[in-house]
């Protein structure tokens, strides 16, 4: 009886391992700790395509590629710069934080990839195309007025159209060429209140719903969008219609941890997922994927009704160094200058950084005085990723005049900022803190060298959304520096927070500074 009841045991530990391991090995959500909202997929055979936004950030349209729904590479942007005008350049004054371009719209038709998006900022609607969406070239297009979160669609027979708005819908028929607006083609509303299933009887306000992105299966055109209704959460919003002109038919298509935008990708062996996004605090908006069943002609999204924590599909991967990447800044020939991790803080001045005049090098020049680090020109970011991470930088300080900034940042607006000021002869490593919405100068410590180390310490943990700062002289004693930094996510810039390399002038100008590597890890030290 006892060895019966010993094998008893020794099976069930033996299939409650499996089943630990069997978890262990499944995608799990969120897809993507990291900032990357908006998103739009499609599939292409086997492979699967995804654009996001990034507003004022450049190179701008993010394209990313993954051969399993869950591991994403990025591989593309559909352009480098959106528009050479002042507010993009940094020199109005002001800038055009959180603009810049918005949700985007991807899509592949006879052959050829297509991107749209839309810029309050410039006023315009574009539509990047290409043959090869990983090499490029892109052909643009741009036409105004600006569409607000529209879907691209290419209809069965040829026609091209976008679907757009916030709250009232509507479907404008592009030309044949998608130049523009076709005259004397399909040009109304459609659909006059979107946000109305997810009212109650006579509720009014809310976020309208918006984020359209619009699909065919099976003869029926099925719409997603989002909204905010009073006193609830993100919600998901499903409509259907066998026309695109309607009429359309709506309901509540999922809410759950305000997990919502987004729409419908299905793989080659028959399952369907819904790729939606969340809100989440100071790293930003990050991407979630549900299981999608069909019932009734509707899409059924998540399971009973939730977002699962695991998903059937294969485990996911570091997003080192698909979606950010250390650089060492040693280029090969025929190399990029920059890796597609790095994306400028609004248009760069490209007269002003190199990363061959000194091999193994990024060196920012300063071309103009400044009065603060967000209007600062040649601001080099990249994403921050949860739960926790840290960035460390090596600085050469050797070539900085009297009045500079250089160092390393966490960028939105309530910022944080670790680095050497030079005061006459004198340098200093001072940490700023914006938590309050002014920049603070929280510590001054001087410096007698030439090299020194900074790093930040980001921790998104249940949104505790905190970060430190540490320097060092010899890259092996780390020592904790100024203040913590209360990390906000702030609608005027509408980002998840990024780190920055920066280096800007007060003074005078025609400084430099070289910066030696910058690396990223998931991790966070002990130090507090």
């Amino acid at each position: 009886m006892k060895k019966n009841i010993a094998g008893f045991v020794a099976i069930k530990f033996a299939l409650f391992s499996v089943s630990v391991a069997t978890a262990q090995q499944k995608a799990h959500n969120p897809l993507i700790f990291a900032d990357v909202p908006d998103m739009s997929m499609m599939r292409v055979g086997n492979t699967y395509y995804m654009s996001s936004t990034t507003m004022h950030f450049n190179p701008g349209v993010p394209i990313m590629k993954s051969n399993d729904l869950v591991n994403w590479k990025l591989i593309n942007y559909c352009y480098d710069t959106l528009a050479d005008i002042p507010s993009l350049n940094l020199t109005d004054g002001r800038g055009t934080y959180g603009r810049g371009s918005w949700a985007s719209s991807i899509r592949y038709h006879n052959g050829t990839y297509y991107v749209s998006t839309f810029a309050q900022t410039t006023g315009k609607t574009y539509i990047y195309s290409t043959k090869d969406i990983e090499k490029g070239p892109w052909k643009r297009v741009a036409f105004k007025p600006s569409f607000h979160d529209h879907s691209l669609f290419f209809d069965d027979d040829g026609k091209v159209y976008m679907l757009y708005g916030n709250g009232k819908l509507s479907l404008v028929e592009l030309n044949e060429d998608l130049s523009g607006v076709k005259e004397g083609g399909i040009n109304q509303v459609v659909i006059e209140n979107a946000s109305l299933p997810a009212l109650k009887e006579g509720q009014r306000g809310g976020l309208g719903a918006e984020g359209s992105q619009l699909f065919k299966k099976d003869g029926k055109y099925y719409l997603f969008n989002i909204s905010w209704p009073p006193g609830g959460m993100r919600t998901v919003l499903l409509h259907r219609a066998d026309k695109l002109t309607g009429p359309w038919e709506g309901k509540v298509g999922f809410q759950d941890l305000g997990v919502a935008q987004g729409g419908l990708i299905d793989m080659p062996d028959g399952r369907w997922f819904s790729y939606l996004f969340r809100d989440y605090g100071s790293v930003g908006r990050i991407p979630y994927l549900v299981p999608v069943k069909w019932e009734d002609g509707w899409p059924v999204l998540g399971v009973n009704g939730k977002v699962p924590e695991t998903l059937d599909l294969p485990l996911n991967k570091s997003l080192i160094p698909g979606i950010v990447a250390s650089d060492e800044f040693n280029r090969k020939k025929k190399e990029p200058a920059l890796p597609l991790v790095w994306q400028w803080n609004h248009n760069p001045d490209n007269s002003l950084w190199s990363v061959s005049e000194r091999k193994g090098f990024l060196r920012l020049k300063t071309g103009r005085v400044d009065t603060s680090f967000l209007l600062a020109r040649n601001s080099l970011t990249q994403r921050t990723i949860g739960p926790l991470c840290s960035g460390v930088i090596s600085l050469d300080v050797s070539g900085m005049k009297d009045g500079d900034f250089a160092g390393l940042a966490l960028l939105q607006a309530q910022f944080g900022q670790v680095g050497v000021k030079v005061d006459g002869s004198n340098r200093n490593i001072v940490m700023i803190n914006a938590s309050t919405k002014k920049p603070v100068q929280a510590a001054s410590i001087p410096l007698s060298q030439n090299i020194v180390f900074f790093k930040a310490e980001c921790n998104f943990t249940d949104k505790k959304d905190v970060a430190d700062f540490f320097y060092s002289l010899d890259d092996k004693t780390w020592l904790p520096i100024g203040t913590q930094l209360k990390m906000a996510y702030t609608i005027p810039q509408f980002i998840g927070y990024r780190f920055a390399l920066f280096n800007y002038a007060t003074r005078d100008t025609g400084g430099f500074a070289d910066f030696d590597y910058f690396r990223i890890t998931e991790t966070i030290s002990t130090i507090k």
